[in-house]
C-alpha cells in the first residue's frame, strides 16, 4: 500500500447513541423480543442511531409500525436531543391517527426514551412506553 500511496480508512471517534441513566426508573419490557403483531398500530419499535458524513455526524430516530414494517415516522438532525424522537412520534402520529389506545411503542434505554416528555408524548396519544435492555442489538 505504501509503495502505491494508498492509505488505510481511519476510523474516527466511536458515538454513543445510548445512554442510559442507571438512577432513573425503567418502563417495563412489554414486548420482550417478541416483535409481532395482528394488525397495524400495535406495536411501534423506535431507535435512534447516527450516520456518519462527510460534514459531521447526522442523527437519525425512526418509527417502525411492526406489523406492516413500515417506517411510520422519522427524524434526522444534527443533534440527540428528546426534540427529534417527539418529531418523529409527531410524524407518526400524523399519518396513523390522534388516538392509539393499545398501541404500545417500544424503544432502548437511552435517555431519549426514558425521558418525562417522551412518556408523556405518548401519553398523549393513548400509547404505552416499553423499553427493552440498554444497547441490545437484539431490540
Amino acid at each position: 500500500m505504501r509503495a502505491g500511496g494508498i492509505e488505510g480508512v481511519r476510523r474516527s471517534k466511536r458515538v454513543r447513541t445510548t445512554q442510559p441513566d442507571p438512577g432513573m426508573p425503567r418502563r417495563p419490557d412489554l414486548v420482550r423480543r417478541d416483535f409481532t403483531a395482528t394488525a397495524p398500530n400495535q406495536l411501534w419499535v423506535t431507535d435512534l442511531t447516527f450516520v456518519p458524513t462527510w460534514t459531521g455526524v447526522a442523527y437519525v430516530c425512526f418509527i417502525i409500525d411492526a406489523f406492516s414494517r413500515t417506517i411510520v415516522g422519522w427524524r434526522v438532525a444534527s443533534h440527540m436531543r428528546t426534540t427529534m424522537v417527539l418529531d418523529a412520534i409527531e410524524m407518526a402520529r400524523w399519518s396513523r391517527g390522534t388516538q392509539l389506545t393499545g398501541l404500545r411503542c417500544h424503544g432502548d434505554a437511552g435517555s431519549r426514551f426514558t425521558s418525562i416528555r417522551y412518556g408523556e408524548r405518548l401519553a398523549e396519544i393513548g400509547a404505552t412506553p416499553s423499553i427493552g435492555t440498554i444497547a441490545d442489538s437484539y431490540d
